[in-house]
């Protein structure tokens, strides 16, 4: 390590030493967590927001970060649980017509600190070389950066592996959802004349897919994370929902595992997501592992192994199913092309099936949108409505 540079007043230090020095936006402080890179070209505040980020750095590997400023409306749960954000550029001074907030000014409410001026391109090349690191991400504006403090920070912090977050980022108690998705038109909608019942664990689940619950024909209640199976079941629903999340899968099925096994012997169709499919498959039998970078972007290509067809997928996952472990009568329905992990399965015979991906696409494509609607499919199947 070297002195401040004399222009910098932020900077990212990692666990091995390395020091980013750049400059600081939103919130002055000092914040730890494992750095990691994101390569979508828009939703940046969707990102931000996404509660599967908690205990995470999120380097934004697109240059012009701000450029739509922000708005509630893009907001996908309450109160950030992303620990900050690295980026290339300076804030880019908002020009679009929904925008209600600079970026900065938004950071600032969110006390989220952003360091910018910062070779992401170098930053990037790291993480994929030697994995995703420990970090700390510290702004003073008076420019007394503390970094040896800073670097004790980053070498101190245990990791995600074996770290439970569902718990810190799900709702307290249970609730009903009926909002629908957004149009130009009209903004959000409500949907007033459901068919079904679906209740979405919450491990950090991202309105947008509750939205498009809401918008396939469902009255949506969401219940916390650590929710009985008898929970859930004394609300009778037509299905069950399990959402994305962050942490480690394995540390959050030690309660999330019961309750999905308790789920499946119902003989509930049963739907789940990112955090959600790793926990549906461990409650199957099969295994978990942490990737060394994940997958992380709005252009991940998925092959949907029954049809055939490619998807572009938006991601956000450090964890992976193993798909050499996969008890019999599971199989596996989707793939990566990028590196061939597993991206979907299914209980073959029954109304069960999950996926890695993110198919509410906020942000991201909507090639996965119909898997909304292979879920509605199943409950009408299923004998309901």
């Amino acid at each position: 390590m070297t002195d401040t540079p004399e222009w910098a007043d932020a900077a990212l230090v990692l666990g091995d030493g390395e020091v980013f020095w750049g400059r600081g936006a939103g919130a002055p402080g000092l914040a730890v967590g494992e750095v990691c890179f994101n390569t979508a070209l828009t939703g940046y505040q969707e990102i931000l927001t996404d509660a599967s980020y908690a205990g995470q750095i999120v380097t934004f590997t697109f240059p012009h970060i701000g450029n739509v400023g922000t708005t509630a409306e893009d907001m996908e749960t309450i109160t950030p649980a992303a620990r900050g954000c690295v980026l290339k550029h300076d804030i880019t001074e908002p020009s679009n017509w929904r925008s209600t907030q600079h970026l900065d000014a938004w950071l600032k409410a969110m006390k989220l600190i952003a360091v910018t001026g910062i070779d992401t391109r170098r930053l990037t090349r790291h993480i994929r070389d030697h994995g995703a690191p420990s970090g700390t991400v510290v702004f003073a504006a008076d420019g007394n950066l503390d970094i040896p403090l800073a670097l004790a920070a980053a070498r101190d912090w245990p990791g995600l592996q074996g770290m439970d977050l569902a718990k810190q980022v799900s709702c307290r108690q249970s609730y009903s959802w009926d909002q629908s998705e957004w149009t130009i038109a009209s903004g959000f909608g409500r949907q007033t004349n459901p068919k079904y019942h679906v209740v979405a664990v919450d491990f950090g689940a991202k309105q947008n897919i509750l939205r498009c619950l809401a918008s396939a024909g469902c009255r949506v209640t969401v219940v916390p994370a650590i929710a009985t199976a008898e929970e859930i079941l004394a609300f009778n629903p037509d299905g069950v929902f399990l959402s994305n999340g962050p942490g480690d899968p394995a540390a959050t099925g030690v309660y999330a595992v019961p309750m999905v096994q308790g789920i499946l012997a119902s003989g509930k169709p049963l739907f789940g997501i990112c955090l959600g499919h790793q926990i549906l498959a461990l409650a199957l039998g099969a295994k978990t592992h942490k990737m060394e970078k994940g997958h992380r972007g709005a252009n991940q290509p998925v092959k949907d192994l029954e049809t055939g067809k490619v998807e572009i997928t938006s991601q956000n996952h450090g964890f992976v199913v193993d798909p050499a472990r996969l008890p019999a009568g599971v199989s596996e329905t989707h793939r990566s092309l990028f590196d061939g992990t597993l991206e979907g399965l299914k209980v073959d015979g029954k109304p069960v099936f999950s996926v890695q991906h993110h198919p509410e696409a906020s942000p991201g494509p909507q090639d996965s949108h119909y898997l909304f609607d292979r879920f509605v499919g199943m409950i009408a199947d299923h004998g309901v409505g």
